[in-house]
């Protein structure tokens, strides 16, 4: 194999690597709607067993990603549907739930339904820094600014004083 033949080869699995893969529904392909919503759950079973422990089996409806966040304690941030987040860590005795700064160790029965009830609490703060209007859109509440409140103030001569008579203090 030549040098050019070589570069033009990996040009070409460059490009099928790089292009996105799209479904042309006319040409009968195979649609799988069975494809993982989190792909990282595919990689670590364990991890799935846990979320579903704590989440049910609908956790797919609660959460938006899930990001590996550290190979050692391997490590896991779960993004929940209004930006919140919680921690799940794998240690060799049990996975740790740190939800808002406490650590649940999942071991422990109590402190699974501890962690449980956290999350759903932090569930329970809806959607994070801004408000739904009727229409299910985003408004932004910040106020308008004015920028005549920001202008800079016009230098003014000061009005000349007249000087007041002063009548002399009398003798007594």
């Amino acid at each position: 194999m030549t040098k050019n033949e070589l570069r033009d080869k990996i040009k070409t699995l460059a490009k099928q690597a790089i292009t996105p893969k799209s479904v042309d529904l006319d040409k009968g392909n195979d649609v799988s709607l069975d494809a993982l919503k989190f792909p990282v759950l595919g990689k670590f079973p364990d991890l799935k067993k846990v979320i579903v422990s704590l989440l049910t089996n609908q956790y797919e409806v609660f959460m938006t990603d899930i990001q590996w966040v550290a190979p050692r304690p391997t490590t896991f941030r779960i993004i929940l549907g209004n930006n919140e987040t919680f921690y799940l860590m794998y240690t060799e005795r049990s996975w740790i739930a740190k939800v808002e700064g406490k650590k649940y160790y999942l071991l422990n029965l109590s402190e699974e339904e501890s962690a449980a009830e956290s999350i759903a609490r932090i569930l329970s703060y809806g959607v994070n820094k801004e408000e739904e209007d009727l229409t299910g859109e985003f408004k932004d509440e910040s106020p308008e600014v004015n920028p005549e409140d920001f202008a800079m103030p016009t230098e003014e001569t000061p009005e000349e004083e007249t000087p007041e008579e002063k009548t002399p203090p009398t003798a007594a």
